[in-house]
């Protein structure tokens, strides 16, 4: 035990590092967002201000139509969300389920696409949306994430630990394949569910590029897009109004992490049926 305390220690002293470098970041961008103007340009760095300023939060949110904002991200983000789901849970169940022929090669060219960044394919994505006259709008920022290939893995891996004799058992019972699937199949699978619309979440919560490529107005754009806007703010870069508004963008996810921090633990530690 004794030679082991040494090991140990510099054990916990390094994730206490690695735990305090990730989060000074995040410290500090809640920090700046409650100062004055003054104390974000001040040297050595102010790390906690003199008084909290909440009429920060104001201004930001005053600056432009940050409501509209806010609707468009949550429009879009679970648009995406319910589409993902309507096409991998189906596509997963038939890899993880089923043997057909070219089954292997189609998955193989699911899992292709995951090395495909989305800045390749914008254009003939662009064109495309052009075409059906659906630039400047959200069906732009939906469609085109209908389906997620990641999503299709990690469900596809939940799915095949189902054992084959409940699935069996179920048609036995004359269960349809989409009655095995929503009441076998889905509740098995939940923390992985989870797990991916909480990544699937932060991703298109966050997205900058996608939305800057297909919007021109502010009546389609995200919060992100807003939140770039802060620079204009006050004739210069105010970064403490910049960080409330990031502080606007991170809240949500903050609040999503925390109700699903606990089915995202099981995915990871989920290796067979209970």
């Amino acid at each position: 035990m004794k030679s082991r305390l040494p090991i140990n220690i510099i054990n916990g002293a390094g994730m206490i590092i690695i735990v305090v470098i990730f989060l000074m970041p995040f410290v500090w961008m809640v920090s700046t967002s409650f100062k004055t103007l003054g104390e974000t340009m001040t040297f050595p760095p102010v790390w906690f201000p003199d008084q909290f300023l909440w009429e920060n939060f104001t201004k930001a949110w005053n600056s432009g139509p940050f409501l509209r904002y806010f609707f468009n991200s949550v429009v879009v983000t679970f648009g995406i969300l319910v589409l993902q789901f309507c096409t991998i849970i189906p596509a997963a169940y038939a890899f993880a389920r089923y043997t057909f022929k070219g089954d292997r090669f189609f998955f193989g060219l699911t899992m292709i696409t995951l090395m495909i960044p989305p800045q390749l394919i914008f254009l003939p994505v662009y064109l495309q949306m052009s075409s059906w006259g659906l630039l400047d709008s959200l069906w732009a920022l939906i469609l085109p994430f209908a389906s997620s290939a990641f999503g299709i893995f990690l469900l596809r891996q939940s799915f095949k630990q189902v054992p084959e004799e409940l699935l069996e058992a179920a048609r036995l019972d004359e269960a349809s394949e989409g009655k095995i699937i929503l009441k076998i199949m889905i509740p098995m699978a939940k923390p992985v569910l989870i797990t991916f619309a909480l990544f699937s979440f932060i991703t298109h919560w966050n997205d900058y590029f996608w939305p800057l490529v297909m919007t021109t107005s502010d009546s389609a754009r995200t919060l992100p897009l807003g939140i770039s806007k802060l620079r204009e703010v006050e004739g210069g870069v105010a970064w403490n109004i910049l960080m409330a508004g990031n502080m606007i963008l991170v809240i949500p996810i903050l609040i999503v992490f925390f109700f699903a921090q606990r089915q995202i633990i099981r995915a990871f530690v989920y290796t067979g049926v209970k």
